[in-house]
């Protein structure tokens, strides 16, 4: 059962989660700073970037919340395997969870059940080779991955020519909805790289 931490009623419509493919942020001027997400030994392939309240059009932000602004290091660390950053976690809690209506710990796990409803496509999951697709393909994938999920759900986002992230719409109880205005603002492109986790 949740708690609850915001100051007042969370107003938003739904949830959308976005996974990063960590390669292409790492491959970034500010992903070369990111030794936790990034350093010797990182093999991350999809991670979440963070589960953001939505509306149908736009989203709330840096919503006033009785929590604290900082997210706890021990709580933090019990997300390193999906999020591999306290800097990305407490970001992700200023900007986004503040406005769940949530507690600290009762966002993450929202985080992490939401991160539990999607299955990565099989041919993504690992990313031991580099691989050229459209971002058609990619949505396509997931789709077809994921009974419920349909492609007006679904946003391939784009760095450039590289894949940055994959953004999911959920109900606020985590079933997969469509969600007109991400999907219009996914990037289209014939042709996109997703680099190899090493």
């Amino acid at each position: 059962m949740f708690s609850p931490a915001a100051a007042q009623a969370p107003d938003f419509d739904f949830y959308v989660l976005s996974l990063s493919w960590s390669p292409t942020y790492c491959a970034s001027e500010e992903g070369r700073r990111s030794r936790q997400q990034c350093g010797g030994g990182a093999d991350h392939s999809f991670v979440v970037h963070g589960l953001w309240p939505q509306h149908e059009r736009g989203y709330p932000q840096f919503c006033p919340s009785r929590e604290p602004q900082r997210v706890p290091q021990a709580l933090g660390e019990t997300m390193f395997d999906i999020m591999p950053s306290m800097g990305l976690i407490g970001h992700e809690w200023r900007k986004h969870g503040s406005c769940s209506g949530l507690s600290q710990r009762d966002y993450l796990a929202k985080t992490r059940e939401a991160f539990e409803q999607v299955r990565i496509p099989r041919a993504l999951a690992n990313g031991e080779r580099s691989l050229s697709l459209s971002t058609d393909k990619i949505e396509e994938m997931f789709v077809s991955a994921n009974p419920g999920m349909t492609r007006q759900g679904i946003a391939a986002s784009c760095d450039g020519r590289r894949l940055e992230e994959v953004r999911i719409c959920l109900t606020r109880d985590l079933q997969f909805r469509d969600c007109a205005e991400v999907d219009r603002g996914g990037c289209r492109l014939e042709r996109v790289e997703l680099p190899p986790v090493n």
